[in-house]
């Protein structure tokens, strides 16, 4: 939107959560941070809907297509509101003044995420095609790249982020030590777990049971987004399940080799992938006839997905993340 309005003001409105992704960001004039469970009382929302109303935007995209943000769209008085259809249905009032239907499928390498939401830009406006970009950014300052916590390790780092929101969300731990065991033993590393800040008991029990506690820097850790930025930034590379410190990984250029959980689409979330800089492994390319392409039965395994988890073997891993590592690092001797 800035290539096409180069003097446009472009307000961000997102979790306040989320906020250390889009920091620094050179494209985006205005952050509005809003708090999930506060935007969930209606007495909130309709305080964020007259301060947004007083703005008076002249355009809203809204990639969200969720009651609050298609609410905040109908009462902005904005007139040009773009949001997406859901399964290719107008919504039943006019939160829209364009009502754009995601993609059938992707066609570019980004992944569909991506592709759906540069799509809702060229729907609308006018664009040369070399003009955008499908790779995101995160803008780092220059004290955050100075991170020297790391300085005093003569090995490269490599990122483990394998822990769930919740443990039936998680690989089997033992499934992780194992990896983590493979790692340690076969390359010249040092690894560091990131973790949400309620699960650093989960993590402390997974570095119990590994074999190499010497090659696992468990004192090092950063509890926010920002911070785990600053700390990706300086690491070889990640891998993790799929979810934001991938996607971060990614925009800081950084290797990634996504364990996807089994009720995700990959199609969806899978970007950049070229089997070597970005990989990943997903049980229903491994094992498809686990599974169902029914909405259904996927809601079934996102309910309850520990049974596909225990599929995902490390012995079906092991193979395309030893691909992966090969590339990127050194052997131990």
């Amino acid at each position: 939107m800035k290539k096409i309005y180069p003097n446009s003001l472009i307000d961000y409105l997102v979790y306040d959560y989320t906020v250390g992704v889009i920091e620094n960001n050179p494209n985006i004039d205005n952050i509005i941070a809003v708090n999930d469970a506060e935007l969930k009382k209606f007495g909130k929302l309709t305080s964020l809907i007259n301060t947004l109303r007083n703005n008076k935007y002249d355009i809203i995209f809204d990639p969200y297509a969720k009651l609050q943000s298609r609410l905040i769209c109908l009462a902005s008085n904005a007139p040009i509101r773009i949001g997406f259809k859901k399964r290719d249905k107008n919504p039943p009032l006019p939160f829209y003044s364009h009502n754009i239907p995601f993609l059938k499928e992707k066609t570019k390498n980004c992944g569909k995420a991506i592709e759906d939401r540069i799509n809702m830009v060229t729907s609308v406006f006018d664009i040369k095609a070399n003009d955008i970009d499908y790779e995101p950014k995160i803008s780092l300052t220059e004290s955050e790249k100075q991170y020297n916590k790391l300085t005093n390790y003569d090995q490269p780092f490599v990122m483990l982020g394998v822990l769930g929101s919740t443990p039936q969300k998680s690989m089997p731990y033992e499934y992780i030590v194992e990896l983590i065991n493979y790692i340690t033993k076969a390359y010249a590393v040092n690894i560091l777990f990131n973790y949400a800040p309620h699960q650093k008991k989960d993590a402390l029990d997974i570095y119990e049971q590994c074999a190499d506690k010497n090659k696992i820097v468990i004192d090092i850790y950063e509890d926010s987004i920002r911070g785990f930025i600053t700390l990706m930034n300086k690491c070889a590379l990640l891998v993790g399940n799929e979810g934001g410190t991938i996607h971060i990984s990614k925009a800081l250029n950084k290797p990634t080799f996504t364990i996807f959980s089994p009720y995700v689409l990959k199609e969806h979330w899978a970007s950049f992938e070229d089997g070597k800089r970005h990989t990943s492994i997903h049980l229903a390319e491994e094992k498809p006839g686990l599974f169902s392409t029914d909405r259904d039965e996927r809601r079934k395994i996102e309910e309850d997905p520990s049974f596909m988890y225990k599929q995902l073997t490390p012995e079906l891993i092991l193979p395309k993340l030893e691909t992966f590592l090969s590339h990127h690092l050194k052997k131990n001797e």
